[in-house]
């Protein structure tokens, strides 16, 4: 949201030392000194002071006070629960405030949680905090733990600073005896998430819903005491006193994002303000107002000579959410000096006041000619002049006035929406620099994954062989190895005889000894290839058969191109004689054809061998076969000729290729 006004109250108190004094209301009884204030939705200031709950108006006029049976816990400021409702600390108790809007009925205070009445209890509450959105009031015991409460007083759950996870301690390293949370429970409302400190200078966060933590962070190399700060906008801001630093954490990870050094801070308890626009400031008694943007810029402010001025009090957030309120006290004098690492300011007695409004985010100051004298004359004649009032107060009605201030104010809800916009929706990447690490181990994990998976469907499908499960891994291992090493005898003994028929003669005898050979060695390579092979069971891949098939009632001659039909037999046993009748008067025909043709080509040892083939090749013919036709008869003469040929080049080929490479050496 672009702002273009701003208005400032850059007015100086006539005499804040004398207007203090004037305040105390020691002329008519003892002075009441008033808690840290809470600033309501409804513009009013509210505060309690020993006894008493008071609703103050932006003017200092009492708009209402509730009696409280346990003197509060000035320390504490009041905390906003749900509509109508207030918690505070009393004494030992969380007292709840129940009140109508206007005055509709009367308020009255009642006992949250806590010991009764008439009963004492030594437990010391060190911190609250309340959750809204899901009515849920945490509460921080003394050497107990963190308790989460419902609004209507059903415990949810409780856990203390130790954890022990996955074998190994989380938190309380060093200290198991006298560790505890020391903090005030801090929400996260964007988030749901809750941060608290233990004594040993670790920060834990956890889930509102749940006691589970979701990361610890230690920083007792700083510190062991520092103020916690929700950012509502993805950041968590730790403020550590002693060192004068300002740590951005991550929520979602707990890891430090930047850290800048600020002014020294004049209590142990100094925390800043998140602005809607995600900007933290923080007062220090250098005079200065730092203000940091999400990233760590950093913008310092002052709007006088900060030679002899402080800011004592952190600054309030005004009415819209993004403008701040700022006290700068001017002094007599200030010496600042160092010891060890710290550094302490010492000041004289206040001279004025100076009250400025502003936007960190763009550093846009504006004035307005209102006079903060008129203001506090307007507060001493106010039910204020009962009360001690310190520039923390001044602050606060200022605030809840709205003085000077052109911004249009928002709900609390408004404001937390706007601010939880600004947070990131993606985790922190906790591998920056290691990319190509992380890709190199990428490529290694899946390659792994593809390698253990291919074993994994081998073993599945070795396991699966029908040999295997017959006879057992061992008889298969067995017979494997055995039909390699017939492999390897047979390879042994063709080399051998190829090489002694190169060298001399040989006759038929060795040829055929060497064809049976290579036989019985491509049959036991099937073997190792199909039913002994490692692989899954496949069936031997030999040519089509060239016989047709039959049927009893349909006859089908079936041959690789294409199917011819027969009708006209209807008994089966009258068929096959037929089919055999037939069958010998083609084979006589078959043979007489072959052996002419044989016998007109040559006369040598090796017709004798083709004819020997192609009366095999004749013998396969099915007895069932059926020929309807001379045309039926001539095709399938011609195409057992062809069956002829081919396993006589088959059989001849190794020797013909063997006389050819006898021939060449001879000559050679």
């Amino acid at each position: 949201m672009a702002i273009s006004l701003f208005l400032v109250v850059s007015l100086w108190l006539c005499d804040l030392a004398s207007s203090i004094s004037a305040y105390h209301y020691s002329s008519r009884g003892p002075s009441l000194r008033l808690s840290k204030p809470l600033i309501g939705n409804d513009g009013r200031v509210y505060a309690c002071s020993e006894n008493y709950f008071f609703a103050f108006e932006s003017n200092g006029t009492i708009a209402w006070s509730v009696h409280l049976e346990f003197k509060c816990n000035v320390s504490m400021a009041p905390l906003r629960g749900g509509p109508g409702k207030i918690y505070l600390v009393a004494e030992n108790r969380v007292l709840e405030i129940k009140f109508g809007n206007r005055g509709t009925y009367e308020p009255e205070a009642q006992v949250f949680f806590g010991p009764e009445t008439n009963q004492q209890d030594a437990v010391e509450i060190i911190g609250l905090s309340v959750n809204t959105l899901s009515s849920t009031v945490f509460i921080n015991l003394r050497g107990r733990g963190l308790f989460a409460y419902q609004s209507y007083g059903r415990l949810r759950w409780s856990v203390g600073p130790v954890l022990n996870q996955s074998g190994y301690r989380q938190g309380c390293r060093k200290d198991l005896t006298n560790c505890f949370f020391t903090s005030v429970p801090v929400l996260d409302q964007c988030e749901a998430s809750i941060y608290i400190s233990n004594t040993e200078g670790e920060l834990y966060c956890l889930s509102v819903r749940s006691r589970q933590f979701k990361w610890i962070q230690d920083f007792s190399s700083l510190d062991k005491i520092f103020t916690i700060t929700p950012g509502n906008n993805g950041h968590l801001y730790v403020t550590v006193p002693v060192k004068a630093l300002l740590l951005a954490l991550d929520v979602y990870s707990g890891n430090i994002l930047w850290q800048k050094n600020i002014g020294p801070l004049s209590k142990a308890d100094s925390a800043p303000v998140v602005d809607s626009n995600g900007w933290v400031s923080i007062g220090s008694l250098d005079g200065f107002l730092y203000s940091f943007s999400p990233t760590g810029s950093l913008q310092k402010f002052s709007r006088i000579n900060a030679e002899n001025v402080v800011i004592q009090v952190g600054p309030m957030l005004d009415c819209s959410g993004y403008a701040v309120y700022v006290s700068q006290t001017q002094m007599e004098g200030k010496i600042s000096y160092g010891i060890d690492e710290s550094t302490h300011v010492s000041a004289g007695q206040p001279k004025a006041a100076l009250f400025t409004l502003l936007v960190p985010a763009t550093g846009s100051i504006y004035w307005s000619e209102s006079s903060p004298c008129q203001f506090s004359s307007l507060l001493q004649e106010s039910d204020l002049s009962q009360f001690i009032i310190d520039e923390e107060i001044l602050l606060a009605f200022f605030a809840a006035s709205n003085t000077g201030n052109p911004l249009q104010c928002r709900t609390i809800d408004q404001k937390l929406t706007s601010s939880c916009s600004q947070a990131r929706t993606e985790l922190v990447n906790i591998y920056t620099g290691n990319e190509r690490a992380i890709i190199l181990f990428l490529f290694f994990e899946s390659a792994l994954l593809a390698a253990l998976a291919g074993v994994l469907r081998f073993c599945c499908t070795f396991w699966a062989k029908k040999k295997i499960k017959n006879q057992g891994l061992g008889s298969f291992l067995e017979k494997r190895r055995s039909l390699q090493l017939q492999k390897k005898a047979f390879d042994r003994k063709i080399t051998e005889l190829e090489e002694k028929a190169l060298k001399e003669e040989t006759g038929d005898e060795v040829h055929e000894k060497m064809d049976d050979m290579v036989r019985e060695r491509e049959c036991i390579e099937r073997k190792l290839s199909t039913t002994y092979s490692l692989g899954r069971d496949m069936t031997d891949s030999q040519s089509k058969s060239l016989l047709p098939l039959y049927k009893e009632k349909a006859k089908v001659s079936s041959f690789q191109g294409g199917f011819h039909t027969l009708s006209g037999t209807t008994s089966g046993e009258s068929s096959t004689e037929e089919d055999a009748n037939m069958l010998e008067g083609m084979d006589l025909s078959d043979r007489a054809n072959g052996q002419t043709s044989m016998e007109d080509d040559t006369s040598s040892d090796e017709e004798s061998v083709r004819r020997r083939y192609i009366s095999a090749s004749d013998a396969k013919a099915s007895p069932k076969l059926i020929i309807s036709s001379p045309e039926e008869q001539e095709r399938l003469r011609v195409m057992s000729l062809e069956e002829g040929e081919r396993e006589f080049v088959q059989r001849s080929g190794r020797r013909t290729w063997l006389k050819r490479r006898k021939t060449l050496s001879s000559t050679n």
